[in-house]
């Protein structure tokens, strides 16, 4: 790292909230409304892991979604996706499911083993108010088609998204410039990371132990970085990896209601009668 580089140091440590969603799926809910603003254009990031499968076998059967994207990262496990767009996909250990709901979308998650370890996670990206009402989209990457980067250092980094130490990630957004890294850092690794000054950014240590600016950050907890560098210096003390994300604010209004995000509330009650109507399909 540059002499002329500073770091982001911490603001905040969100320790999340152990809850379950779609048919009774456990995970932790690392953040949501509470810190929509402030990590926008982010809106929720859940975590899930567990080896017991009442904890995720019953899955997310067909639900709605409208104004934002889902990326599904699996670290260990399999899921079948399903949606009324006609996409079908396979998501296995180390890949992303990308989907952009758009106008809408009903779909489903759906495990496809009986046993074993599921883990992962599920992060929501907002959409600018101009293509909230865009066509949906969908897109599966499988580990193998994850752009990697390395260094001499042992440390090795999966761009799901944006760009780092010269690797394009699988997906670009022109609009909130997202950046999603998964980083495996031996232990006595440093990993400098340029992040623009305007964007909001966080990250999730979730094996290991590692430190910014000599603070020691809590394994499973929500680190949010103050815009106080042109980037973020992590240090670990062990064999680490983590989740670095961070993107462009989009500044405008948020209004959610359940899967729906929109800019206001008359935009969600137009939602709510076209999903009533059966338009999202």
């Amino acid at each position: 790292m540059s002499e002329t580089h500073t770091s982001r140091t911490v603001e905040a440590l969100v320790p999340g909230r152990v809850t379950s969603d779609g048919a009774g799926v456990r995970l932790t809910r690392l953040f949501e409304r509470e810190l929509q603003q402030r990590l926008d254009p982010f809106l929720m990031l859940d975590a899930f892991g567990s080896d017991h499968p009442d904890d995720y076998i019953a899955g997310f059967p067909d639900h709605p979604h409208r104004g934002f994207e889902t990326i599904t990262y699996m670290l260990a496990g399999c899921m079948r996706h399903r949606d009324s767009a006609g996409h079908e996909g396979f998501l296995e250990a180390g890949g992303v499911q990308w989907m952009t709901a758009g106008r809408g979308i009903i779909h489903s998650e759906i495990p496809q083993q009986q046993e074993g370890r599921m883990a992962g996670f599920q992060l929501w990206l907002n959409l600018p108010a101009a293509d909230k009402l865009c066509a949906p989209w969908y897109r599966d990457f499988s580990a193998a088609e994850l752009p990697r980067g390395g260094d001499a250092q042992g440390a090795s980094w999966i761009v799901i998204a944006g760009h780092s130490h010269g690797v394009a990630g699988a997906v670009q957004r022109q609009q909130t410039e997202p950046l999603i890294l998964d980083l495996s850092l031996p232990a006595g690794a440093a990993f400098w990371q340029d992040l623009p000054r305007e964007h909001h950014a966080f990250l999730v240590p979730y094996e290991g132990s590692v430190a910014i600016a000599d603070r020691a950050l809590p394994t499973g907890q929500l680190a949010v970085l103050r815009q106080d560098g042109d980037g973020v210096a992590i240090e670990a003390k062990s064999p680490s990896r983590v989740l670095l994300v961070s993107g462009r604010p989009l500044r405008q209004p948020i209004v959610q209601h359940g899967p729906f995000v929109m800019n206001t509330r008359a935009e969600i009650e137009a939602t709510l009668a076209d999903y009533r109507a059966g338009r999202l399909a």
